[in-house]
């Protein structure tokens, strides 16, 4: 899985796109909210970690997830 931090303009705010292996876009929620539905993309339990990820990530630089 591959995650990367889209930078918003105006008034329109930073998103993060989840892709799979092979790059096809699996999730897209808002940078600033909180992570719901995580279990689904077999990320249940790992929001703190994503969290700090997210925080971290550079905008628009694709990187490998591995949680």
């Amino acid at each position: 899985m591959y995650i990367i931090k889209v930078k918003g303009k105006a008034k329109i705010p930073d998103y993060i796109q989840l892709r799979d292996n092979n790059f096809v876009l699996i999730a897209y929620f808002r940078a600033d909210r909180p992570l719901d539905k995580l279990e689904k993309w077999g990320l249940g339990g790992k929001e703190e970690q994503l969290r700090e990820i997210i925080s971290q990530l550079p905008f628009g630089k694709l990187q490998k997830l591995d949680l």
